[in-house]
């Protein structure tokens, strides 16, 4: 055999062997990549994402546009080769699986985790909106969850509001753990409670619930320290004073907060928010308007400019990663509060974008 044949048909083997092993070798590597953006001032799959009743609400132009990330599912094997087009690949990055799945997390339990997030993050946007309006919001803690097998199982439910622990008044969530482990594990906790049928009913009728029922409880001996703990996972809920529901599924997490509260915004005030303009974004809220820093910013950013975003609301901590690769074309701008946001909202409608907080690397 011709050494010239000979070599290329030695090559053209070594390469179909690399290309075999680059599908068989599995890497410790998960893959994210941009993902869909959704209009918070229009509709998803045919109804308004936004609905608000028993207010008055006011036409909207432009977008208001939350930004999503796909990743790859914790079951997923990547091969090499599928790991190496991710890292040279221009709108994909490549990252170690336990980033995104620690622990061994499964996807039923990060889809569970995903939607608790989303949950929280709407409440918080609503609350966060509200505040911003200078409309008052009424907060009260209540039984989130409760954890099967524990004491109170069978004895308190989603839903139920604290009033108070051993008599104490409960303000805040924290203050249910704080008097609970008071006690030592196999001692008797009495919890004053308001049903949460009859929660929701006073809440429909706008009035305050009139009986409260006392629920008492042995605690049990936590994992590790042994501290003293009935079951339940506490949180802040929150009455409204009219109707505000976000309507949109097949999203997790809590980073569309911010696009969340401005939607809201928007939609209860005169002035046009946007001035028509298309902006998107994304970020945590809290029940205060603080705005905090999420993963995938680049994926985001990516996905927003694709979607036909000329501005991008940025958390401040995500700034310095995001403008490390900014698409052509759009804008970083950085928000710490939903009130920076409002700001800056103002001046993308006049079009005094020079006065912007914009982004950069240092």
């Amino acid at each position: 055999m011709p050494r010239r044949t000979a070599t290329m048909l030695a090559s053209t083997l070594m390469l179909f062997a690399l290309l075999c092993a680059g599908v068989f070798i599995k890497v410790p590597y998960s893959e994210m990549s941009p993902g869909p953006t959704y209009n918070t001032l229009g509709e998803a799959r045919g109804e308004a994402v936004l609905q608000i009743s028993g207010r008055k609400t006011y036409p909207t132009s432009g977008h208001l546009n939350m930004t999503t990330v796909r990743v790859t599912g914790a079951e997923y094997d990547m091969n090499l080769l599928e790991a190496v087009y991710g890292w040279i690949a221009k709108d994909n990055i490549v990252v170690p699986h336990e980033n995104l799945y620690p622990n061994g997390k499964t996807d039923e339990e990060s889809t569970q985790e995903n939607a608790e997030e989303f949950s929280q993050s709407q409440e918080s946007a609503k609350v966060a909106a509200l505040k911003q309006l200078g409309i008052p919001v009424t907060a009260r803690v209540a039984v989130f969850s409760v954890v099967k097998g524990s004491p109170a199982e069978g004895r308190l439910h989603a839903g139920d509001v604290i009033k108070a622990v051993d008599g104490t008044p409960v303000k805040a969530p924290g203050d249910v753990a704080k008097l609970v482990t008071k006690h030592k594990a196999g001692e008797k906790v009495e919890f004053t409670v308001v049903p949460a049928k009859e929660a929701a009913a006073a809440e429909k009728a706008g009035k305050e619930p009139e009986s409260e029922e006392k629920v008492l409880l042995t605690t049990a001996k936590a994992e590790g320290d042994g501290h003293a703990i009935v079951g339940i996972r506490a949180e802040t809920d929150h009455t409204f004073p009219f109707p505000i529901d976000i309507k949109l599924t097949d999203v997790g997490g809590p980073s569309a907060g911010l696009m969340f509260a401005l939607g809201i915004v928007d939609k209860l005030t005169p002035e046009n928010l946007t001035g028509g303009k298309f902006v998107a974004g994304t970020g945590t809220i809290d029940d205060e308007g603080k705005v905090g820093p999420i993963g995938g910013i680049q994926m985001k950013t990516i996905g927003a400019r694709e979607a036909g975003a000329r501005y991008f609301l940025t958390p401040a901590d995500n700034c310095a990663s995001a403008a490390r690769n900014i698409p052509d074309g759009l804008t970083l701008v950085k928000v710490d509060t939903i009130a920076d946001a409002a700001k800056s909202l103002e001046k993308i409608s006049k079009g005094d974008t020079a006065a912007l907080p914009q982004c950069t690397v240092n």
